[in-house]
């Protein structure tokens, strides 16, 4: 029988109530990881770690808003009081307020900023300090976008702090890299999931300007995420992995 991709590791996963980070949480789970799964909605967080679980994963839930400290605190705090360490982080929590930049409102701006930018920078901050501790690697796993390589109507802000995310990745090289834990991201293109399936002409547009054919799925995203924080990629850090089937290298606008 082969030895499960993540056997024994211990991971955090943001934002991963459903979508792509509860895929991501899920196949960790089926590939042998613990996960301490978080979601800003606390049923959400419960019902996907009760999913996990049913699949005999190993899964606890810690609910909250990971742009706050107490709660950065909770999840880690929580890896290690449930499963003896921490090895893994995938920083997939981040919010999508639409808007024009000239009407933009500030509060809109901090936001954004908060929760996609310092969510994910004092999460790895805190797990790195763990891992450190720990004196055995680790990896970091950021959530970017296409739209932090490609303008995107109405997501000036957005696609500015993903843009920023790329950057902290190969930024933190310098600092982790002598402690044996490497930092990358991904940036997803269109992919299916609860709340872009709401939109009944999603899959059909962008089916018609993906070059592959179809948007991705959660699973596909996932895939390219267990990899870079599986032992097998610990030679790669510092990178950006775009998965969009494509859609960067031409470009076709959506609206």
């Amino acid at each position: 029988m082969d030895k499960k991709l993540l056997n024994k590791k211990v991971a955090i996963v943001t934002g991963a109530g459903q979508g792509i980070g509860f895929e991501i949480a899920k196949q960790l789970a089926l590939e042998g990881a613990a996960v301490v799964l978080n979601d800003l909605d606390a049923e959400l967080a419960v019902n996907a770690t009760q999913k996990i679980q049913a699949l005999q994963g190993l899964c606890t839930s810690v609910a909250g808003d990971t742009s706050e400290p107490g709660i950065i605190k909770k999840m880690v705090d929580t890896a290690i009081s449930e499963y003896g360490k921490l090895d893994i982080v995938v920083a997939n929590a981040g919010i999508t307020l639409f808007g024009d930049f000239l009407t933009y409102p500030a509060d809109s701006f901090y936001s954004v900023l908060k929760v996609n930018l310092a969510g994910t920078f004092f999460l790895a901050q805190a797990a790195a300090n763990q891992m450190i501790q720990q004196k055995s690697g680790g990896s970091l796993l950021f959530m970017s976008s296409v739209t932090g390589h490609q303008a995107h109507k109405n997501l000036a802000a957005y696609g500015m702090t993903k843009a920023a995310l790329e950057m902290l990745a190969k930024t933190l090289v310098i600092e982790l890299a002598p402690h044996r834990i490497n930092v990358n991201a991904i940036a997803p293109g269109a992919t299916l999931t609860e709340r872009t399936q709401h939109d009944a002409d999603y899959e059909k547009i962008w089916s018609t300007i993906t070059p592959m054919g179809r948007p991705a799925t959660t699973k596909d995203i996932a895939d390219a995420a267990l990899f870079l924080v599986s032992d097998k990629a610990k030679h790669i850090t510092g990178q950006s992995l775009v998965i969009d089937g494509g859609w960067t290298s031409i470009s076709p606008s959506p609206f």
